[in-house]
């Protein structure tokens, strides 16, 4: 008589609650993130989500797990957002300008540069949120470049260091009281895009690889 081989459990799905209440830390540690920085207290972080601090350790074992997830719930918002402008934008450089202008109302400046020395910043995850944004990112701008809207001497590289030194100061310092001018000056960089160029721009374009060798 042969025992029947038992089938393999399938891994429990997380309870809805469960989905839910990591959302509410996520949300409440990237907004503590940007009012204060990433040293926060996590009670703090656990208070403001409306949580008890056993459930954040047991989303997130520690700060750096909780950072790095923030980070990349933010790359991929804001990836989402160009996929959703690259579907719906009939205008390839309006396609464009919805990117840097969501780009900002992320925080994407604020947040990112909190993935340091201090933070694994090669961890797989960041790397594969940082891989996607980067390729929608190309998508838009190749877009615009073919509809002969974008001038064809500017990279990935360049448009991430202008939305970045324009949109936020650091988080923690005032990161609210430049709101009033972000859009303004982003709006005003981004007609500096348009193409025909009104003059030969020093240098190469900048890669994102660029950037990650500077």
């Amino acid at each position: 008589m042969q025992t029947a081989t038992p089938a393999p459990r399938k891994a429990p799905r997380p309870r809805a609650d469960a989905l839910r209440n990591r959302e509410r830390i996520v949300t409440a540690a990237r907004e503590m993130f940007v009012e204060h920085g990433p040293e926060v207290p996590l009670d703090e972080i656990a208070r403001r989500a409306g949580v008890g601090n056993a459930t954040v350790y047991r989303h997130f074992p520690d700060r750096d797990a909780l950072v790095r997830e923030v980070v990349c719930s933010v790359l991929d918002s804001t990836g989402a957002a160009g996929e959703l402008a690259l579907a719906e934008a009939g205008d390839a450089f309006e396609a464009l300008e919805r990117f840097v202008h969501t780009s900002a109302d992320e925080r994407i400046s604020a947040l990112c540069p909190m993935v340091s020395s201090t933070f694994d910043e090669n961890h797989p995850d960041l790397e594969a949120a940082r891989e996607r944004l980067e390729r929608i990112l190309e998508r838009v701008m190749e877009r615009a470049k073919a509809a002969g809207q974008l001038r064809p001497d500017v990279g990935v590289g360049d448009l991430m260091v202008a939305v970045a030194q324009l949109s936020r100061p650091p988080a923690g310092t005032a990161c609210f009281s430049a709101d009033r001018f972000v859009h303004r000056h982003l709006q005003l960089f981004l007609d500096g895009l348009r193409a025909p160029a009104r003059s030969a721009l020093p240098g190469a374009a900048v890669t994102m690889e660029d950037l990650r060798q500077a």
